[in-house]
C-alpha cells in the first residue's frame, strides 16, 4: 500500500511570512517545496516518527554538515568565577558612579 503525500509549493517570501502555518502542515505529514523566482530550491519534509536523534546526527555528520564532539563537556565550563569584590548593591554602585560624574 502506497502512502499518498500532499505537497504544497510556496515562494520563499510567502514561507517567511507564514512559517508557523507551513510548519504545522509539515508536522501533519505534508511536504513543502520552496521556490525562488519560480525554481525549486528546498523541500521541507516531516521527520519520520521512528527516526532517532542519533541517526539524524550521524547522517548529518556523514554528509559533512555536522562535526561530532569528542567527549563530555567539562564541569568547569559551567561554573561561574567568584567575584573578586562583591558589590553590596547594584543600585548603590550606579548612584555612586552618577555622583562621581561618570
Amino acid at each position: 500500500m502506497t502512502k499518498l503525500v500532499m505537497m504544497t509549493v510556496t515562494a520563499i517570501a510567502e514561507l517567511k511570512a507564514h512559517l508557523s502555518s507551513y510548519l504545522k502542515q509539515v508536522k501533519a505529514g505534508q511536504e513543502i517545496i520552496v521556490t525562488e523566482r519560480g525554481r525549486p530550491v528546498a523541500k521541507l519534509v516531516p521527520i519520520a516518527p521512528g527516526e532517532a536523534r542519533e541517526e539524524r546526527r550521524d547522517a548529518l555528520a556523514a554528509a559533512g554538515l555536522l562535526r561530532l564532539g569528542r567527549g563530555r563537556i567539562r564541569k568547569s565550563l559551567f561554573a561561574f568565577p567568584a567575584s573578586a569584590e562583591p558589590v553590596e548593591g547594584v543600585v548603590d554602585a550606579l548612584i555612586a558612579e552618577r555622583d562621581e560624574g561618570r
